[in-house]
């Protein structure tokens, strides 16, 4: 069981679908670690290509196949969804920290851009529940 925690920055996006007719998207990112959520902040007026620079901070305590990341569109009425890219932990588990990588975005099971991730994993430290001279040794035997 991996339990530790999950350091994602959420970098930039470039080539997505553009969801609006009149001018550019206003594009936001949901990142989802099972049941934690959490949003990015809005790239307002930057269409196809935002940039974020944010860094998202994850608790993990069971095993997590992936990190998924809703790329979103910020409207007045109702936010259109861009697409979504899912990112596999497990590389990330065995190294410790995955520099910022391009991966897929996907909406319909069609490519419609990249976004750009760095991970890093700190791994909780195991505690035995004594400390060193606890459990017996040279002080005791004399």
């Amino acid at each position: 069981m991996v339990r530790g925690t999950l350091e994602v920055l959420l970098v930039g996006a470039k080539g997505l679908d553009n969801t609006d007719f009149f001018g550019n998207m206003d594009p936001y990112a949901v990142l989802v670690c099972r049941t934690q959520e959490q949003r990015s902040s809005t790239a307002s007026g930057k269409g196809s290509d935002p940039e974020w620079n944010e860094t998202f901070v994850f608790t993990i305590s069971d095993d997590v196949p992936e990190l998924s990341i809703k790329l979103m569109d910020s409207d007045l009425t109702s936010d259109d969804f861009v697409g979504e890219a899912k990112v596999p932990l497990q590389p990330l588990f065995l190294e410790g920290k995955i520099p910022p990588t391009m991966y897929n975005v996907v909406k319909n099971e069609e490519y419609c851009g990249e976004i750009k991730v760095g991970l890093a994993f700190f791994p909780e430290e195991t505690h035995r529940g004594y400390e060193e001279e606890d459990y017996g040794g040279w002080r005791e035997s004399c």
